[in-house]
């Protein structure tokens, strides 16, 4: 599963195109959009550019990899490689021999031995919950990869039938040569022969399984084993179980764990976080709350009477938290209390909270000769405007929104 398509659109290939699909369809792309062939066709020339940036990323392994996670905006700022400020005509250059280099750049060495081609990573985020991760768990993915045909052995025909194209000598490109005024430009371009495959096969003579192209798409199933206590973004690697294409070593599969959300827990490194809701009595006079671990326990968490338990007070159980990946050290349960006080009307004989409850602190007391307002408190009203004027803010007298016969507030400073 990738982010966007919008690369593969351009080349018209779909996601799980080999290295071998992209350069056929990016020279053919190529060779009919290049500006030399619609010099009044604006919109061949920005279709050109767009098939080259396009091949210029997914030709890249690694770009590839981040364009498929993440798509364009993951490529933003990554930048990197041989390719990087390469414009269209640049890339074309090269790509079509410009450089002197054939098609030594298709996989990301140019002239440089750099061993053995390899097919492209497959890349994959495998969502697993909390539980799964506490307790490990193997799970069976299934993915869709490109294997060498049986048919024709990756060959596209049967024995004998692909003939190296006598064009292009194989390689794919014709040098041509163009009068421009008194000078001859010397350049090379796609063989028209072969299509720039470097090679002829009589239509007859394809491989019926594969159709010439040499490979086919398989379901392939893998075991993926979540161990304990693995953190998000870990990744699990299979090596030579992606694509496979003629004359390249297989390509990798990578699955990438992303730890999904939890309804009860949250999870710091080896550290889970919980946040428990008590009454008032509980709180004072102690009592227990039964919390749902994550592997089917249930912890009885008691609170011994007198151990006052104050709102937003956080309390441990050391080694209940998360196991630490490939030690299963376990890391610690923090608790956050959030006490729940009664209302108004479920209190009861409110004057024996006297005999239990510490004394009242001792308030300032105004003098005998003071005079003295009594007031009682009110619910603060949570109208916009009401909190406005209570806290000294001025309401616009322009605004239309103001109730009629609400108090205007002026400044005061003249």
């Amino acid at each position: 599963m990738v982010k966007e398509t919008k690369y593969y659109d351009f080349l018209g290939v779909s996601p799980d195109a080999t290295e071998q699909q992209l350069k056929s369809a990016y020279k053919k792309g190529a060779l009919k959009h290049h500006p030399d062939k619609n010099k009044n066709n604006p919109e061949a020339e920005e279709r050109f550019k767009e098939i080259s940036h396009a091949y210029e990323t997914l030709s890249d392994s690694q770009k590839r990899a981040i364009y498929d996670q993440y798509g364009e905006e993951g490529l933003e700022g990554g930048g990197g490689g041989g390719g990087a400020g390469m414009n269209a005509e640049d890339l074309f250059s090269q790509f079509f021999g410009g450089g002197g280099g054939g098609f030594g750049g298709m996989f990301g060495g140019g002239m440089r031995d750099q061993g053995p081609k390899k097919a492209r990573t497959i890349h994959h985020v495998h969502k697993v919950n909390l539980e799964d991760i506490y307790r490990g768990k193997v799970s069976k993915l299934a993915l869709q990869k490109s294997v060498i045909c049986s048919g024709c052995d990756g060959r596209g025909g049967k024995e004998g039938a692909v003939k190296e194209c006598t064009g292009c000598h194989g390689t794919g490109m014709k040098t041509m040569m163009r009068q421009m005024g008194p000078m001859i430009q010397r350049f090379q371009t796609v063989c028209p022969d072969c299509n720039g495959e470097g090679e002829n096969i009589k239509d007859k003579d394809r491989c019926k399984k594969c159709s010439g192209k040499k490979t086919v798409v398989e379901r392939k199933v893998l075991h993926v084993h979540v161990d304990k206590g693995v953190r998000d973004g870990h990744k699990i690697e299979f090596r030579g179980e992606g694509d496979q294409m003629p004359g390249a070593l297989p390509g990798d599969v990578v699955f990438e764990i992303e730890q999904k959300p939890h309804d009860r827990f949250q999870r710091k490194n080896d550290d889970l976080f919980y946040q428990a809701e008590i009454d008032l009595l509980t709180a004072l006079a102690g009592g227990a709350i039964h919390i749902e671990h994550l592997d089917e326990r249930w912890l009885t968490v008691n609170i011994a009477p007198g151990e006052v338990i104050t709102p937003g007070s956080i309390k441990t159980i050391t080694g209940q938290g998360m196991p630490s990946f490939r030690h299963h050290d376990h890391g610690n349960l923090y608790i956050k209390f959030d006490v729940k006080f009664p209302k108004g009307e479920e209190l009861k004989n409110l004057e024996l909270l006297e005999k239990v409850l510490p004394p009242r602190l001792q308030q300032n007391q105004p003098p005998a000769d003071a005079m003295v307002d009594d007031f009682e408190l009110e619910t603060i009203d949570t109208n916009e405007n009401s909190q406005a004027r209570a806290h000294g803010g001025a309401v616009d007298e322009d605004d239309d929104d103001v109730p009629a016969g609400a108090e205007r507030v002026q400044c005061a400073s003249q």
